[in-house]
């Protein structure tokens, strides 16, 4: 079964940093795609930064550009989004979500989904 746990997020000021962790088991392979969509009140879900487990695919979306970085830990099966620069406009719940290739979250259809967890960045 698989699993994606969540840690990390909470309270920062605007131009601050905050840190996400994802932690993946029971892939049947070591090849898979991991990263986070947010979802605001009111508004649509909106795919972020995405990565492969095993090869050179990132994405990253224009608001993010710059200031998150996504990265992959094989040893330990994590993703991590470091997350830069904080705007109160990137307040909303931030889940990691997996998939066995990197297309299908672009296309936002995530197999795994984590718990989510809150940020929130005040002015």
């Amino acid at each position: 079964e698989v699993q994606l746990v969540e840690s990390g997020g909470g309270a920062a000021q605007s131009g601050g940093s905050l840190r996400l962790s994802c932690a993946a088991s029971g892939f049947a392979s070591d090849y898979y795609a991991i990263g986070w969509f947010r979802q605001a009140p009111g508004k649509e879900r909106e795919g972020i930064a995405y990565i492969h487990s095993h090869e050179s695919e990132l994405y990253y979306a224009e608001p993010v550009k710059g200031r998150f970085t996504i990265s992959f830990d094989s040893a330990k099966n994590t993703a991590y989004l470091q997350m830069n620069s904080l705007k109160a406009e990137d307040t909303a719940v931030y889940y990691c979500v997996a998939s066995v290739v990197l297309r299908l979250l672009l296309i936002d259809e995530f197999e795994y989904r984590a718990q989510g967890t809150q940020v929130t960045v005040s002015p």
